[in-house]
């Protein structure tokens, strides 16, 4: 992190007590990467206060420590007397987002945001393969990383603001002009995104995923709401999924506030939309689709299967409309669209013609919605591999199983990421909703045991894992990919290896 800021003024904005104000050489939440005059953020934790810390930061030279009160009590002792400009502020996870934004300086001067349980990676790449497409230098980020036309690794859905807006002033130095990023509720909640500057964001659904951290539905409902209700400029669009759980509800909270909305669904019950899934024709290998822009109508094939897609497509349309494009050239891009790596990926395919697909469907919505999107495209039987993770929300497990029950044909119970758990207990949990299923501890053999169930006009699902490489076992992280099992296991049935 390159230059100096004074920490208040239109440096970082920041108060000290006793008015100190320093020249900073960096600002970090992780004592480890302290440096001589750095700010040092002591943020709240789930186990410890980073406050805890404090006594590190300023051994490495801290110069300012930005926490809370609780903070501030707790290094209390650790400052003492030394000449460190301390900031103590209600919410200082949302200080250090505005600080950094400060700090880092630069945006792509287009940027867009998208929230929601499922979706949210194949609504931002599609919106940057739009982008991409009218010609403008784009990325989007998220759970896959940077793509686009420029790269970064990203640990997390939501990067932490320090590097969010390090990635994003790097970007734009290097010449990229949109951006769209996925806002997790953990992001949301945790006050990661204050201080990027969108022209509009968009929201696909809400199911039931994440309650180890939120707890109840309502509190994961208005963490999402808050890029809405909070991060959204007076004069950005919203973009809403109406046909998405949750979508009505986002789309009022929205309005209240004043905010543009942008609607989009198909509109079955209620006002029109402004983009209207009007029909949907799959056939083998993708789906025909109208779009009615304001009454307007648009046609285009997509290379895309699943009927989910096209809620996901017209939301990806809407957010780049919502940020200026004309409606007539971005319908002319969705013919070039795309799909996810590990989001309804073809993976391979039978001799005998029946294709495997791996999606990262991993909460009961997203396995029925999997599920269901691909029936169209399967004249036989459905066959679904799946498991759930470990040290995650246990009460979605049995919904899972129900899903799968209600929407396959042949279940194939297998472990996901089971983390520090015993991989049987979970599975254990999903079954006691669909006892008939086939339990297949090892992923491996569960994956080749489905491709081999496949006759003429089946189709198979492997759900959970997605784009993920590798398998979280007691603390190890093993190598596997779903995609690459199917491929190997469709290549020695069939003879080719």
């Amino acid at each position: 992190m390159a230059g100096e800021k004074r920490l208040s003024g239109l440096g970082l904005g920041l108060k000290a007590r006793q008015a100190r104000d320093p020249v900073l050489t960096g600002i970090t939440a992780d004592s480890r990467a302290v440096r001589p005059g750095f700010l040092f953020a002591a943020l709240p934790g789930s186990l410890r206060h980073g406050a805890d810390f404090i006594a590190t930061a300023l051994e490495k030279g801290a110069t300012a420590i930005l926490t809370d009160p609780m903070g501030a009590l707790i290094g209390t002792e650790a400052i003492g007397l030394k000449d460190v400009a301390l900031v103590v502020v209600d919410e200082p996870r949302e200080a250090l987002a505005r600080a950094s934004a400060l700090w880092s300086g630069a945006q792509p001067a287009v940027m867009a945001a998208v929230t929601g349980t499922n979706g949210k990676t194949s609504v931002s790449t599609f919106t940057r393969q739009i982008w991409q497409a009218l010609g403008h230098a784009a990325i989007n980020i998220g759970t896959t990383g940077v793509e686009g036309d420029w790269q970064a690794p990203s640990a997390h859905t939501t990067p932490d603001p320090v590097t969010l807006h390090a990635m994003l002033a790097d970007a734009a130095g290097d010449g990229i002009t949109h951006a769209v990023m996925e806002a997790s509720s953990h992001g949301l909640d945790q006050r990661r995104l204050e201080g990027v500057r969108l022209k509009a964001a968009g929201f696909t659904n809400l199911t039931q995923d994440h309650l180890d951290y939120h707890h109840t539905m309502e509190a994961y409902f208005t963490a999402k709401a808050g890029l809405f209700t909070r991060l959204l400029p007076d004069d950005a669009v919203a973009v809403i999924n109406l046909d998405g759980a949750y979508g009505p509800e986002m789309a009022e909270l929205a309005e209240a506030r004043g905010l543009p909305v942008l609607r989009v669904g198909r509109g079955e019950t209620g006002p029109l939309p402004d983009l209207q899934i009007k029909a949907i024709r799959p056939d083998a290998t993708g789906q025909e689709l109208r779009l009615l822009w304001q009454g307007k109508p648009f046609q285009a094939r997509l290379s895309l299967t699943g009927s989910f897609q096209a809620e996901n497509v017209a939301l990806a349309a809407g957010l780049v409309i919502a940020c200026g494009e004309k409606p007539d050239r971005v319908m002319a891009a969705l013919p070039g669209l795309k799909g996810v790596r590990g989001r309804m990926e073809l993976a391979a395919t039978r001799r005998n013609g029946a294709p495997v697909y791996v999606d990262y469907a991993h909460t009961p919505d997203a396995i029925a919605t999997a599920l269901q999107g691909l029936r169209p495209h399967v004249m036989g039987r459905l066959i679904v591999v799946f498991g759930a993770g470990g040290d995650r929300d246990r009460t979605k497990r049995p919904l899972m199983g129900e899903a799968a029950q209600a929407n396959a044909d042949i279940l194939f119970v297998t472990d996901d990421n089971p983390r520090s758990e015993e991989p049987a207990a979970i599975r254990a949990d999903i079954m006691a909703a669909c006892p008939e299923a086939n339990e297949v501890g090892d992923r491996a053999e569960a994956i080749l045991r489905a491709v081999d169930a496949l006759l003429p006009g089946d189709a198979l699902l492997i759900a959970g894992k997605g784009h993920e490489t590798g398998q979280i076992i007691k603390g190890e992280i093993y190598p596997f990919d779903d995609v690459e099992q199917a491929s190997v296991a469709t290549a020695a049935l069939d003879g080719l290896i």
